[in-house]
């Protein structure tokens, strides 16, 4: 029998680099997940959620304010140890702690350590995925996307996609997790998939390891 296919993946990025387009495309490839025969609810999260306001684009555990800290550092809390309960599953997360940290020192001048987070992340297996765009293809990503999106303002300044991109280069550098990095220019969301299922088989994280067993007493 082979392996229980369990990967554990965070995409990082940001904005039209694809990431939502890729998760979906994780969650339906078969060497991510498996052949699915029939369909069934994708297992994807995203601290991009905005579960702190009762409006639309309201804050959420990226874009939280200061009085809401306590309840975004719990919710990360509450992530972590859902997955080491259920650490034979696949996690497929729409950006997380690395946005996270960048928004709130670039909007409010705040750093936030998530050393504490990636301790427990990384024996679970997790990965990330750096999604990237060279900076001359930002302004045709840019069109195509105001063609869908419902709150075309948020792309006025690409400019501001570019810079943010270095920041996160810059902050993956600390990461202790293993994380490579993808230009989604270059293919489709498909393919990327399948590009990062070539990365997690050559690091062994498709699948979960058991600890070994301790030496019988007596």
């Amino acid at each position: 029998m082979a392996g229980k296919l369990c990967p554990k993946i965070i995409l990082e990025g940001t904005r039209l680099t694809m990431k939502t387009d890729v998760a979906f495309a994780l969650n339906e490839h078969a060497r991510i997940v498996g052949p699915k025969k029939y369909r069934y609810h994708s297992p994807l999260i995203s601290a991009e959620w905005c579960a702190f306001t009762n409006v639309p684009w309201g804050r959420g555990l990226i874009n939280f304010s200061f009085e809401e800290e306590a309840a975004a550092l719990e919710t990360y809390r509450t992530w972590v140890r859902l997955f080491e309960l259920q650490k034979y599953y696949s996690w497929i997360i729409d950006r997380f702690h690395i946005s996270t940290q960048l928004w709130q020192f670039r909007e409010n001048g705040r750093r936030y350590d998530f050393g504490w987070l990636e301790e427990r992340l990384l024996p679970l297996g997790f990965h990330i995925v750096f999604l990237t765009r060279p900076e001359a293809s930002f302004a045709g990503a840019r069109a195509e996307r105001l063609k869908i999106s419902g709150k075309p303002s948020q792309y006025d300044d690409v400019g501001v996609f570019v810079r943010e991109q270095e920041e996160f280069r810059r902050a993956l550098e600390h990461s202790i997790l293993p994380w490579k990095e993808f230009d989604c220019s270059r293919t489709d969301a498909v393919g990327i998939a399948g590009q990062i299922a070539d990365w997690l088989e050559e690091t062994g994280g498709l699948f979960m390891d058991d600890p070994p067993a301790a030496d019988p007493v007596g």
